[in-house]
Order: structure tokens, then sequence, then C-alpha cells
């Protein structure tokens, strides 16, 4: 609750019980009152809805940190900037707003705030950008769901396999994961390691050297990204998930996502289903993990 709502609400607490000991025959001394009532009412009903906004917690060991006590101030102060370049770059991402080059979008005006330490090693407790909860909308925003996928991608780096990985690297796109490979390559730098809590989940580096082998797969050089064209047959798509199917000349079933330079999902099939195209296909591949396909182009096969 802000300030300014607390004092209203308070002031008309007090004005009802004063009116309730003023009788009705009091009539003039019970208009001043009334009229201040009706003002305080007026101003509450006006001020913009309060909403709670989701707080995310990272916290640091290693070198640079003296227990829960304090943290080198450079390195503090480069690390919270590197998570949050990270952090702008994966909202972007899961928007469909980022592309392979030029800057990041809505950064500016999407960036976390520092309100505060947090506790439990040192750290810094994170207000996700405005907006992102206290909606009538059960889906999560694209800040909420960046929280957890960056959660999930410290996660799978350390202890998962090159598919999950893969999994991740496909829905947050490959140019934000550089971001999050050049956070972790600061703190490796700097010979510390992290956690990050958010909505009662909890993830920590065991210590430096499971973040170094985390961010070696998260390095660009192992993760390749490709434009291929191929030709085929569309076997169809779900407008829904953006997903579909096409089968190559090579009688292999491809099967991904619908990029975001294709905005009618549901005209593909209207206008190319099991008719002979050349399609254009970006393709992500971690690992040894199975290649992952992004379908951005069909055009008529001459």
């Amino acid at each position: 609750m802000s300030t300014e709502v607390a004092v209203l609400r308070s002031e008309i607490t007090e004005l009802e019980s004063i009116l309730k000991e003023i009788p009705a025959h009091a009539v003039i001394e019970r208009m001043t009152f009334e009229r201040r009532l009706a003002v305080a009412r007026e101003a509450l009903d006006h001020l913009p809805p309060v909403s709670h906004r989701e707080k995310l917690k990272l916290v640091f060991r290693g070198k640079p940190v003296d227990g829960s006590h304090g943290i080198v101030a450079n390195f503090g102060a480069r690390a919270a900037s590197a998570f949050s370049d990270a952090f702008s770059a994966v909202s972007a991402g899961l928007s469909e707003d980022l592309k392979y080059m030029g800057p990041i979008p809505k950064r500016n005006g999407g960036s976390l705030l520092i309100t505060g330490t947090a506790i439990g090693s040192f750290g810094f407790e994170f207000e996700l950008p405005s907006g992102s909860l206290g909606n009538d909308q059960e889906e999560p925003t694209p800040a909420e769901e960046a929280a957890r996928n960056i959660q999930r991608l410290f996660r799978v780096a350390a202890d998962g396999s090159d598919e999950e990985v893969a999994e991740v690297v496909d829905v947050i796109h490959p140019r934000a994961v550089r971001k999050v490979y050049a956070f972790l390559g600061f703190l490796v730098k700097n010979e510390a390691w992290c956690g990050l809590e958010f909505e009662g989940s909890y993830f920590r580096y065991k210590n430096v050297a499971q973040l170094r082998a985390s961010a070696d797969r998260l390095v660009e050089a192992n993760i390749k990204q490709s434009e291929v064209m191929l030709f085929g047959q569309l076997k169809g798509v779900l407008p829904q998930s953006r997903s579909f199917e096409f089968q190559t000349d090579a009688d292999d079933l491809i099967k991904g996502r619908v990029g975001p330079e294709i905005e009618n999902a549901e005209e593909l099939n209207l206008r190319w289903l099991n008719t002979h195209t050349a399609a254009r296909f970006d393709v992500i591949q971690v690992g040894k993990a199975r290649p992952r396909y992004t379908l951005t182009e069909i055009i008529q096969d001459r």
C-alpha cells in the first residue's frame, strides 16, 4: 500500500468517526465534515491502482564477497549491470522483438529496479518492470517469463543435457543467451558465483568451477546458428502454438515453430498446405542436441 493511499484511508476513517458523533440536527457542522469526507473519497477513487511487483533476488559468493557483510563496489555495480542487460535481452527475446543485430528493444522502459540488498550471502533484490504483475490476465508477462527462463538456463547449463539447454536457447533467442554468457563470464573472471531466487524457486551454483563449466556450455562456439533453404511440402501449422511440420524432398519430417517474421501463421495452411515450395529456416543447435528449426519464409518453388 502506498503512503498516499494509507493517508487517505486514515483520513476517511477519522472523518466517518467524527460524523457519527455529530447529531443530525447540527446541519452546518455536519456539512463541513461531509464535504471533507467526499473530497477524500474522490481522491482515493482517482488514485492509480497499486500493483504488487514480484521480486527477484540475485546473490553472490566468492572472492569479491565478504559473506553477508558486503561486496566489492566495482564488482557489484558491474555484475548488476551485466545481469540487467541479460534480463532485458531475454525479455525482448520472449516478446519476439529481439533481432540478431541492433539495439535491444524496450530496454529503457523495461529495466530492473534495485530495491534492496538480498540476505543469505550478499547481493541485490530487483523489482520487475512495471506492468509485470497486477494485471487481470492469467498468462505470465515477458518479465516474469524472463526471470523463470534465466533461472532455468542457469540450472540446465549446470546439470541438464544438451537437449534441455537447446530447448531454453530456442525459446529465449541465441543473442539473449550471449548476454547471459557475458554475465557468467564476468563472474568467472572475478572468481565469483551466484544464486537466483524467484517466486519461491531457488538455484545456486555450488562454486566457481561449476559456474565456469556452465558458461562454457553457453559460449557462442557451442551454440551454432545458421540459415538454410529446404524444398518440400508444408504438412500443417497449428496457429495457436505456431508450430509446424514440413516434409522435405529428402523425406525428412521437420518440426519446429513459426518465426515472428510470419505474422499470420494460419494463412500458411490456406496458401501452402501440401504444395511443393521452398522454405527458409533459422536453425539452432546446442552441442550434440538435435537442431531446432524456426520457419521464417515460404516462397513459391519455380
